[in-house]
Formats: C-alpha cells, sequence, structure tokens
C-alpha cells in the first residue's frame, strides 16, 4: 500500500516538472521570437493614413514584413540603400526584370548589380507604386533592403529603439 501512494506522488511530481517545462519552453520561445522578430505585428494593426512604429529587433536592425508586388517579403529598413535592393534570388521567384547593369558601393564594398521597377511596395499600410529598385547577385539572403527609393517620400523619426513612420500624405500636410 505503501509503495503505491509514494508511486502516485511521484507521478504527480514528475507530471508536474515536465508540465512546467513544457510551459517555461512555449513561453520562453515566443518571448524570443517576439525580441528577434518585433514587428511581425504591422501586417494586421497597420491602418491606412496612421503612422506605422517598429521597433528595433536584438541585432539592432529594423525589420518588418512587407510585399513587393503582392508577393510577401521580409524587410531591412536601410535609410544608407539607394534603392529597394532585392537579392537575385528573390527577384526572380518575384518576376522582377533586371534592367540595365551598374555598380553599388555597399557596406561589403562595391558590386556589379541591376537596375528595376518596382509596381508595388508595400510596408504596413504603407503603399507605394513605380518604386525603383535593384537586383543584387551577391546576397543569399531572402531579406531586401528597404532603401531611400522609398523610405525617402516618408517622414521617418526615430527615438528610443523605436522608427516612426508616416505616410507621404501625413508628411506633406505638416
Amino acid at each position: 500500500m505503501r509503495w503505491r501512494e509514494y508511486g502516485s506522488s511521484l507521478m504527480m511530481m514528475l507530471l508536474f516538472w515536465v508540465l512546467l517545462m513544457a510551459v517555461g519552453t512555449w513561453w520562453v520561445h515566443g518571448g524570443w521570437q517576439a525580441m528577434l522578430h518585433p514587428n511581425t505585428h504591422i501586417l494586421e494593426t497597420a491602418e491606412p493614413g496612421k503612422p506605422l512604429t517598429l521597433k528595433r529587433n536584438r541585432a539592432g536592425h529594423f525589420e518588418a514584413p512587407g510585399f513587393i508586388n503582392g508577393q510577401p517579403v521580409t524587410f531591412l529598413l536601410d535609410t544608407g540603400a539607394t534603392y529597394v535592393a532585392v537579392p537575385a534570388n528573390l527577384a526572380d521567384e518575384l518576376g522582377l526584370e533586371p534592367g540595365r547593369s551598374t555598380w553599388f558601393n555597399t557596406a561589403n564594398g562595391r558590386v556589379e548589380g541591376a537596375l528595376t521597377h518596382l509596381d508595388e511596395v508595400r510596408l504596413g499600410a504603407i503603399h507605394m507604386a513605380d518604386v525603383q529598385g535593384s537586383i543584387s547577385p551577391e546576397s543569399e539572403q531572402d531579406i531586401v533592403l528597404l532603401g531611400m527609393s522609398f523610405l525617402g517620400l516618408l517622414n521617418i523619426q526615430m527615438q528610443q529603439g523605436e522608427m516612426r513612420i508616416r505616410p507621404p500624405e501625413e508628411a506633406v500636410s505638416q
């Protein structure tokens, strides 16, 4: 009789620890993902005409989901990039046509790429048509640098690890 009571207590204790570890792992994973990608919410919460607020990720960058020509992409906002720079492998998937070949000065040196035309670029509720872009053959990642051919038309403020972006209509009216 005593062994049965002891076994039942041991099973309850084991079940408690397994559940605690499962819930802890789920919570830590979700929290970690939120720190790595704090802006995944913008597709659901963005309102037309309203400012868009992005938070820095753990690496100190502003990364956010968006769309090019209706296809989902991940943007890395880069005020040092002249164009919306699309990696070559992703440009193929998006059906982008390379234009004239040219050289670009990047953080990693000079690279040869091609200019291209983006019919539509969307970040949150901010849509722009006819945006100049570039195709970067050197990049192996699927991250698009969202450069000044898009960002330069917006009102951008940075403060305390956040970037506040206002659409062109609001930027012009103030």
